[in-house]
C-alpha cells in the first residue's frame, strides 16, 4: 500500500540530492557575473549543503524505526547482523568502487603525487574511518563528497549501541522515547567537549590550503559525534512517527508543509554566511532546527491525507532510487570537465551564464546516467544477493 512507503521519504532523499547537485554546480559559477535577476536564487541554491542534514535524520529515522517498532511490541533487539549485512550491502560497494576510481583520476587526471598522505587518506576512506581525524577527512582530492560516507557509518554503529540501552532497561512508549531524548543530550554534551577539549593547530588551516587545510577549518565543530547528534534526532522522529502511524488526518498535512517551509527559510536565513551553517554547538546545517523541522515533516507526512502523496510523485522516487549513486559520482564529474573540457563553468563574458548553464546541465545528464548504471549494475544486485543471505539466516535453525 502506497502509505507503506513512508509518504514524504522519497521526496526527502530525492530533495537532499538535488540540494548537494546545485550546491556544488552553484559553486562553480562566479555569482557576482551571474544575471540580477538570477542573483538570490544563486544565493539560496548556494545553501543547498543543507541537504546533507536530511540525509543523516532520514538515515536515522529509517533505520531506528525497526527498533522501535520491536522495543514498544516488547520483542528482542532486531539482529544485527541483519542491520550489518543490509546496510553494507546498500553503501559499500558503490561507495568502494567511487573512492577506486576518484584515486585513480586523481592521480592520472588532476595530478595529485601517490605519496604516504593520500595513501593514507584513501585507505583510511576504504576502512570507513576517517571521519575521525582532519588528515583523512577527505579521502580522494576530487571527489569530496565522499568525506560524509564515513560519518554515515559512524552513525550506523552508535544507532543500535544506543538503542541497545533502551532495550536493556524494558522501556516501551513514552518513558522509552524520553530516554533517547536524554542520550541525545548527552551527545551533544560530549559533542561540546570534543569541541572544547580537541582544538586543531593553525598551521595551514583554512580552504585556500586545499581539502586538507579546510578540513582543519571544518573539524572539530565537524566531528562524528556530533553528526550522531542530528542523525539521533531522525531516530527520535521514527520513535515518534511509529506511535501516529495509525492516524489520518489533514492536519499532518499542514504540520509536514510548514515543517519543509521552516526548512527553507532556515536555509534563507543562512543566505551570505559560509555554506557549512554552523548552529548551536557548532554543529553545522542550521542545528537544530534543520533536523528537527525534518524529524517533524518525517512524522507528519506519512499520516498526511494528501502532501505526501503529491511529494512522492514518480520523479521524486525515481530520483530517490538512485540518489546514492548521483551523490557518490556528481562531484568526479565536474573535477573532470574541468580538467578536461576547458571552459566548463565559466561565467561572464561574451557568452554570460551560457556556459555554465551547458556545463551543468551535462553534470545532471551524467550523474543520472552513471547512477542508474550503478543502481543497476552494482547496487541493486549486491543489495538482492544480500537479501538471500538475510532468508537463509532467518531460516537456519537456532543451535542448541
Amino acid at each position: 500500500m502506497t502509505h507503506q512507503r513512508l509518504l514524504g521519504a522519497d521526496f526527502l532523499r530525492a530533495i537532499a540530492c538535488v540540494m548537494v547537485l546545485l550546491h556544488h554546480l552553484v559553486f562553480r559559477m562566479d555569482l557576482s557575473r551571474a544575471p540580477d535577476m538570477a542573483e538570490p536564487i544563486m544565493l539560496f541554491l548556494v545553501m543547498g549543503s543543507f541537504g546533507v542534514s536530511i540525509f543523516f535524520v532520514l538515515s536515522g529515522f529509517l533505520l531506528a524505526r525497526p527498533f522501535w517498532l520491536a522495543l514498544d511490541r516488547g520483542e528482542p533487539m532486531p539482529s544485527l547482523r541483519i542491520y550489518a549485512l543490509r546496510r553494507a550491502a546498500r553503501i559499500l560497494p558503490g561507495f568502494w568502487v567511487a573512492l577506486t576510481v576518484s584515486l585513480v583520476f586523481s592521480i592520472t587526471v588532476s595530478g595529485s603525487p601517490l605519496d604516504a598522505e593520500h595513501i593514507l587518506r584513501f585507505l583510511a576512506g576504504f576502512l570507513l574511518v576517517s571521519d575521525w581525524h582532519w588528515l583523512t577527512l577527505f579521502p580522494v582530492d576530487n571527489n569530496g563528497p565522499l568525506w560524509s560516507i564515513g560519518f554515515e557509518v559512524t552513525s550506523y554503529l552508535l544507532l543500535p549501541l544506543c538503542l541497545a540501552i533502551l532495550f536493556a532497561l524494558r522501556l516501551r512508549a513514552l518513558p522509552a522515547r524520553l530516554a533517547w531524548l536524554g542520550i541525545i543530550l548527552a551527545v551533544l554534551a560530549l559533542h561540546w567537549l570534543v569541541v572544547q577539549w580537541a582544538p586543531i593547530d593553525e598551521v595551514e588551516r583554512g580552504w585556500k590550503h586545499g581539502l586538507v587545510g579546510g578540513a582543519k577549518a571544518w573539524m572539530p565543530r565537524f566531528n562524528p559525534i556530533g553528526f550522531f547528534g542530528i542523525f539521533a534526532l531522525g531516530a527520535l522522529a521514527a520513535g515518534i512517527q511509529v506511535r501516529l502511524a495509525a492516524l489520518r488526518h489533514w492536519a499532518f498535512d499542514g504540520l509536514g508543509l510548514l515543517a519543509l517551509a521552516a526548512v527553507g527559510g532556515t536555509m534563507a536565513v543562512y543566505v551570505g554566511r559560509p555554506t557549512e551553517g554552523f548552529g548551536l554547538l557548532g554543529i553545522p546545517y542550521g542545528f537544530p532546527v534543520v533536523p528537527i523541522a525534518i524529524g517533524l515533516a518525517l512524522v507528519a507526512l506519512p499520516s498526511s491525507v494528501l502532501a505526501g502523496r503529491l511529494l512522492d510523485n514518480r520523479i521524486a522516487r525515481f530520483i530517490a532510487k538512485i540518489s546514492f549513486g548521483i551523490y557518490i559520482w556528481h562531484f568526479l564529474i565536474i573535477v573532470l570537465m574541468v580538467r578536461l573540457l576547458p571552459p566548463s563553468f565559466q561565467t561572464g563574458g561574451e557568452h554570460g551564464w551560457s556556459i555554465w548553464l551547458w556545463s551543468s546541465a551535462t553534470v545532471i545528464i551524467l550523474s543520472i546516467a552513471l547512477a542508474m548504471l550503478s543502481f543497476h549494475l552494482l547496487e541493486q544486485p549486491v543489495v538482492r544477493w544480500a537479501r538471500r543471505l538475510e532468508k537463509r539466516e532467518r531460516l537456519e535453525p537456532a543451535p542448541a
